[in-house]
Order: C-alpha cells, then sequence, then structure tokens
C-alpha cells in the first residue's frame, strides 16, 4: 500500500512539473498572421483569387485546429501537427506572394503598353476630327475616353494595376464610338479609286485652262483650299471653308455636304448676305441622276429634294457653311473681280494619294 501510494505522487508531482512548462504555440501562428496582411496589401484577392480563397480556408482551419488544441487541458496539448500545418501554410502564402510579384510585372509592363497605345491613338483620332468639320461627331467620345484614361494612369502609377486594366477596358468603347462616327467619313481620303477619279477632274480642269487660256477653279476639301489657274498654271491659293457636313459629297437639300464634281460659274452675285457671291451650276447632269438612283434605292429621305444654290462666297474661311465654298472678304472680292460667268469650277475630296488623312490615318 505504502509502495503504491508513492508511486501515484511520483506520478501526481510529474504532472505538476509537466503542467509548469505548457508547450507554446508555434511561432508560425504569428509569422502566417503577418503573411496574411501582407497578402490583404497585395491585393491578392485581385490577383490570385482562386488560390487566395484557398489559403484562407487552410488559414481559418488552422486556427480552429488552434483552438481545439488550447480547449484541452494544458498537460495534454500538443501543437506539432498544428506547427507542420502552419509551415505548409506560410509555404503557400509565400508562392501567392511570388505569383502576384509575376502577375504585376507582367500587368504593369501590359498596362504601361497599352495607356501608351490609347494616348497615341486619341492623339491621333483627335487631329483627325481638326481635318474634317464632322469631327464634333466624336469629340465627346473622345473627351470621355481622354479623362478615363487619365484614371487608369493614376491607378497605373498607384500600382493598382488590375483596376487601371478595368479603366482601359471601360474607355475602349468611346474610343469604338469616335471611330465608328468618323472613320467612314475618313475612309473615303484613303481610297485609291475614288481619289484617281478626283484627280482625273483637276486634270481636266487645268487641261482646260491651259488649252482655252482662261482661268479655272479647283478646291480640295480636306486641303481647304482654292486654287485659281491661270492658262493652267496655279495663279492664287485661298484658304477656305467647306460645309457643317463637307467631307462628303452632296446627296441631298440640307445635308450640309458640299458637292464633288466638275462645275462652272453661272452668275455672280455683287450683294450677298455673305457679302459677294459666285454662284455655280449645281446640280449638273452627273447629281442629278446620282440623286436618282440613291432616291430608288431608298439611300435617301423620299420627299428629300436635290437642293441648289451652292456659291463660293465670303463671311470667313472659319465658319461651317451649309455646303457651300467659303472665303474672307477680301478673299473673294479679289477672286469675284477676276474670274467671270463661265469660268470652270472642280470641286474634289483631295488632290493627294498622300494626303492630311491619308498620312494620318496609317499611324492609327
Amino acid at each position: 500500500m505504502i509502495r503504491y501510494f508513492i508511486k501515484t505522487l511520483l506520478l501526481f508531482s510529474g504532472l505538476i512539473t509537466l503542467g509548469c512548462s505548457t508547450p507554446p504555440i508555434p511561432p508560425e501562428v504569428e509569422f502566417a498572421a503577418q503573411q496574411e496582411h501582407n497578402l490583404w496589401k497585395t491585393e491578392a484577392h485581385k490577383y490570385t483569387p482562386e488560390r487566395y480563397a484557398r489559403y484562407k480556408d487552410a488559414l481559418r482551419k488552422g486556427r480552429d485546429d488552434i483552438i481545439r488544441e488550447e480547449s484541452k487541458f494544458r498537460w495534454f496539448r500538443n501543437y506539432r501537427a498544428v506547427e507542420s500545418e502552419f509551415k505548409d501554410i506560410l509555404k503557400d502564402g509565400n508562392d501567392i506572394l511570388k505569383e502576384i510579384q509575376q502577375i504585376k510585372d507582367t500587368k504593369s509592363r501590359s498596362t504601361e503598353s497599352q495607356i501608351s497605345i490609347f494616348e497615341n491613338k486619341i492623339s491621333m483620332l483627335k487631329e483627325l476630327t481638326s481635318m474634317i468639320n464632322e469631327g464634333r461627331l466624336s469629340r465627346k467620345d473622345l473627351t470621355m475616353a481622354e479623362i478615363i484614361l487619365t484614371e487608369a494612369r493614376h491607378l497605373y502609377e498607384k500600382g493598382d494595376y488590375a483596376d487601371a486594366e478595368r479603366k482601359i477596358g471601360a474607355m475602349t468603347s468611346y474610343i469604338k464610338s469616335a471611330e465608328n462616327a468618323i472613320l467612314p467619313i475618313l475612309n473615303r481620303y484613303t481610297d485609291r479609286n475614288q481619289i484617281a477619279k478626283w484627280k482625273g477632274w483637276v486634270k481636266e480642269t487645268i487641261s482646260e485652262s491651259r488649252t482655252k487660256g482662261i482661268y479655272s477653279v479647283v478646291v480640295g476639301k480636306i486641303e481647304r483650299s482654292l486654287i485659281l489657274y491661270r492658262k493652267g498654271v496655279p495663279f492664287r491659293t485661298y484658304r477656305v471653308g467647306i460645309g457643317r457636313n463637307g467631307s462628303l459629297d452632296k446627296l441631298h437639300a440640307g445635308d450640309n455636304a458640299t458637292p464633288e464634281g466638275r462645275y462652272h460659274i453661272i452668275r455672280k452675285v455683287p450683294k450677298s448676305r455673305y457679302y459677294r457671291a459666285l454662284l455655280i451650276n449645281y446640280p449638273n447632269e452627273e447629281d442629278k441622276k446620282i440623286f436618282n438612283n440613291a432616291k430608288r434605292k431608298g439611300l435617301i429621305p423620299s420627299k428629300a429634294g436635290i437642293g441648289g444654290l451652292i456659291e463660293i462666297h465670303g463671311g470667313g474661311k472659319d465658319g461651317m457653311t451649309y455646303g457651300c465654298i467659303a472665303m474672307e472678304n477680301k478673299h473673294i472680292e479679289e477672286l469675284y473681280n477676276t474670274i467671270g460667268v463661265g469660268t470652270p469650277v472642280t470641286i474634289v475630296g483631295t488632290m493627294d494619294y498622300e494626303n492630311r488623312v491619308s498620312s494620318t490615318l496609317k499611324s492609327l
């Protein structure tokens, strides 16, 4: 009995001794808490959402295991399994951090490249809108695109590449809308068949001026120029304005487009609403044929007329007209006093394959 008592006492003493040295929580648990904070700061939920979700699940399980172990009587706690579990969590977290850094490096280069590309694109589109009166149709969209791109650049500089990319994605619809508004118009000035047709008209007009020893007028829309030829040789060049939708060929009354074709002066108007004016014979036979075909195909309103009263007049070269060609008053005065009724007037989109629009579009 005494011997049994002594053994029991020794066992109890041993348990008391063990109780005084309860095993500590592994330091990996604290390291994991810091790592979790670092992953949050690096926005792991944005860059590696699925892997980060699995990491968080493992972390929650690990913390539950600690709570279970701590709920035991302190003499029976054992953190070896928890320590191993948290070592695995730390390894996975470090791998995620490395992956995020690689993703960020890639996104940084990609985002910077996209921002640069779109900055150039917006700049080119703005330049193109300045070449045609119809450019006004794109400017609101381009302004919105510019604002969003500025926000994207700000996010990029902060290192928030994911949100910067989202901004860029939101901006592209405005770029597309701006392009859709003006590219169909601008593409006329890159169409070599169309330009060849225009060049042919100009060549015939200059040839007539040379052969007959007379004056002739050639207007280039995209160049905003009126060239006065004398005996086939350029004599004067003037800057001009054209219709509100002047980059397009006129189809019907009210379209605010400036007609294209070979015409001539049919009347001189000494006192015009726009100082002085030279009336041309629009619509000519070719215009009437095009108008009738377009109407038959339903391309123009059924009640629309073909229009008329297209003039070269004063009032200033910087305004938009209803389809006429506008000049500074002093220049229309000079032209009015130089040419007479019957003078050939040819109006074309451009006189050169390599014009302002085609050159800029190549950079787009």
